[in-house]
């Protein structure tokens, strides 16, 4: 044994081969955190001071090689100064240097994922082999930061600068057939020869037949491009990933800046640009909200997998309501693996389901994402019926008929009649309240909300919603379908709207007064889109449906009258009245036409214009802050007031819920973040200042505390 730490053992194996193996103890992967960095750092002092040592094997004694830093260490690090944040790079810098220094060959088995930090300590190495199903890759732009442990030194001068500016600003986990394409490994090999493969290799280093000097000196030397090179490569890429971002995420650009400024060095001019442009990212608000996400993804995850111990297995599982949504749904289920009876009252809907589920496979087949053979099995899992007859060993059913609560009364009455006793019974409804369905049912205890989002195959969002009377197992059990459907639940407690629609129909009332104030809902559109969201307020209600809007609006403004009843007409009922109800028929804000693929593509129509001209004031012009102030107030307040009734447990998930559900801007970090990146004594002074706007505006007394406080929700 030459070392044995609580993450990292080096030992003799053959031929004087040290091993050096990460296996960080009492966790299920490997991570870089501070007891493996000091390991490391000790682990490699050891083999220098072995004279015995003639090649350096690393590997991994868990299933993923290093999934990358450990995140959870960042908050307190990231509260230094940007030169303490430089310093802590260079510093850990040292170990990896210390690697590539070694006055003999180093290889790495890449034995399954190596991300981050992970690939990085492969690409000190002098040669790198990787078993087939293993990933490798930089994604610290995901989390708003670039590489920090010699990523934009080291694979610009190993794979080439265009090849690594795609690999770090996609920050993609990259497969084992691109990794050997692009240079980034050696060779690939079965998982059951990687060992073999490997040491056979670095003996081969040892005895001289692979120059790993020369590959050494090349990781360690000037970027082999011309000036006029570097010109093409790095100004190019600067413009397409600028035309990508539009700003919002800088990130990408940083590290793209920091490879140019990096070129003509050496590896330690290198570094230091590097460890330079890493704590500048380290300090933006951008990298603290992404960060964020990723806490508040972990938190899910983990309270997501709390529920499994009473949760009962989804074998067998129903749809009422085929159509779109309903043949979103199927296709989900059967997607992942979980078979699906397809219900409803006539031959015409089953087939829209059936048609819309065939469509989203051949799309999976198209892309190369799944066998024809594969498309075929998971069509065999969709049973479309007219009849509850084989509903007798149904698990759990997904009611998605339409959103009227007399027609979901009904239908739930006459499920509950053809189901098990303990069959777990959901409405997939945007906005009607589950207490209020549940009133006639007989097992009031097995029924919950189960609200997905259109389109179901692309939003991951689940919002599974609990009424007074629902059982925790009933709770459990949608959770973990929703997870086996491969969707992220949040759990809310029952309200008019649950979270999502609760929270974004009052944005879209401070969208409906800024029209009739004058501003002009194109305007609108862009500065909210400039802001950072999918698509404006008018571009969404279009995509939605405006008359999906009215009715989701009416249920609001029954629900919260002292705020969400209009006191005047808004632009979107015109357009309601007008069966102007947005890309679905075609006419809305906007007009929309086909485009060459097939998909609607929106164009400014003067008609929407002259049908909200009587109900709107002349116009004016708006500051993008009075637009985005306006909008956002209101969405913002409604996301606190959820807070403090319960009906969403934490700030981090009704964050979540906003990202995953509205396309809140990432880069934002949810509503939460937003008003603590702000400031809460500003954000409720900016609330005063619109108070003359009427309640929507008003923030709540606990908001006031805040601000006095000095409170925030991500303290």
């Amino acid at each position: 044994m030459i070392y044995e730490g609580k993450a990292i053992t080096v030992n003799m194996i053959e031929d004087g081969i040290a091993e050096l193996k990460f296996d960080l103890q009492g966790d299920s992967v490997n991570k870089f955190n501070r007891v493996t960095l000091e390991d490391l750092k000790a682990a490699v002092e050891a083999i220098k001071g072995n004279s015995n040592v003639k090649g350096v094997l690393v590997t991994s004694g868990k299933d993923v090689f290093i999934v990358g830093a450990d995140i959870t260490e960042f908050g307190e690090a990231f509260k230094k100064s940007e030169e303490e944040i430089a310093a802590w790079c260079l510093e850990a810098n040292q170990i990896f240097n210390a690697i590539e220094d070694l006055p003999v060959p180093t290889l790495t088995a890449i034995n399954g994922i190596a991300l981050g930090g992970g690939f990085e300590m492969c690409l000190s190495t002098d040669i790198r082999v990787m078993s087939e199903g293993a990933k490798v890759g930089l994604p610290e732009v995901k989390l708003g930061l670039m590489p920090g442990f010699g990523g934009t030194v080291r694979l610009p001068r190993v794979i080439g600068a265009d090849n690594a500016i795609e690999w770090i600003c996609m920050g993609a986990e990259n497969r084992a057939d691109k990794a050997l394409k692009d240079g980034a490994v050696d060779a690939v090999v079965a998982a059951d020869k990687l060992k073999d493969s490997a040491l056979a290799m670095l003996k081969s280093a040892i005895a001289g037949e692979i120059n790993w000097q020369a590959r050494r000196e090349e990781k360690t030397s000037k970027l082999k491009l011309n000036a006029m090179e570097q010109m093409m490569v790095f100004e190019t890429a600067k413009g397409f990933v600028a035309g990508q971002t539009k700003g919002q995420y800088p990130a990408p650009i940083e590290a793209i800046k920091t490879m140019q400024k990096a070129a003509n060095g050496g590896r330690d001019k290198a570094l230091d640009a590097e460890s330079k442009g890493f704590a500048k990212l380290a300090k933006t608000t951008e990298s603290q909200a992404l960060i964020g996400l990723f806490m508040n993804d972990q938190l899910l995850k983990k309270k997501a997998k709390g529920y499994d111990k009473t949760a009962k297995d989804t074998k067998k599982a129903a749809v009422l309501g085929a159509g779109i949504m309903g043949g979103g749904i199927a296709f989900q289920s059967a997607l992942k693996g979980t078979p699906i009876m397809m219900k409803d009252i006539a031959e015409a809907g089953i087939e829209l389901g059936l048609s819309e589920a065939n469509k989203l496979l051949a799309k999976r087949v198209e892309k190369k994402k799944m066998k024809p053979l594969e498309m075929g099995e998971t069509l065999n899992r969709i049973r479309p019926t007219l009849s509850y007859a084989e509903f007798g060993d149904v698990d759990t059913v997904v009611e998605a008929v339409v959103e009227n609560p007399k027609v979901k009364k009904m239908v739930l009455a006459e499920l509950e009649d053809k189901v098990r006793e303990d069959t777990i019974i959901t409405s997939n409804t945007s906005t009607i309240s589950i207490d209020l369905l549940a009133a006639d049912l007989k097992r009031p205890e097995n029924f919950l909300g189960m609200h997905f989002f259109n389109p179901v195959h692309m939003m991951p969002l689940v919002e599974v919603i609990r009424g007074a009377k629902t059982s925790p197992e009933a709770v459990a059990t949608v959770v973990a379908y929703a997870k086996k459907m491969g969707k992220t639940p949040i759990v809310v407690n029952d309200c008019p709207g649950f979270l999502v629609n609760r929270v974004l129909f009052p944005y879209f009332a401070g969208f409906a007064g800024l029209v009739r104030d004058g501003a002009d809902f194109q305007a609108v559109d862009k500065v909210m889109e400039k802001f950072g969201f999918p698509m404006g307020p008018a571009y969404l209600l279009d995509v939605v449906g405006i008359d999906t809007g009215v009715h989701a609006n009416e249920v609001m403004a029954e629900g919260f009258p002292d705020r969400m009843k209009a006191d005047f007409k808004t632009s979107m009922e015109v357009m309601y009245e007008n069966k102007r109800y947005g890309q679905k028929n075609g006419v809305g804000f906007y007009k929309y036409e086909t485009d060459k693929k097939g998909k609607p593509k929106k164009v400014a129509d003067q008609a929407a214009y002259d049908l909200i001209a009587p109900v709107v004031a002349e116009r004016k012009e708006f500051t993008a802050e009075e637009i985005i102030a306006r909008c956002m107030i209101p969405m913002c307040i409604e996301v606190a007031r959820c807070i403090e009734e319960g009906i969403v447990e934490t700030p981090n998930e009704a964050d979540m819920g906003l990202i995953f559900g509205i396309g809140f801007p990432p880069f934002r970090g949810g509503a939460c973040r937003y008003m603590d990146t702000v400031g809460m004594a500003e954000f409720v002074a900016l609330c005063d200042k619109f108070a003359d706007l009427g309640n929507l505006y008003k923030p709540t007394a606990r908001m006031r505390e805040m601000a006095a406080n000095g409170e925030s929700y991500f303290g």
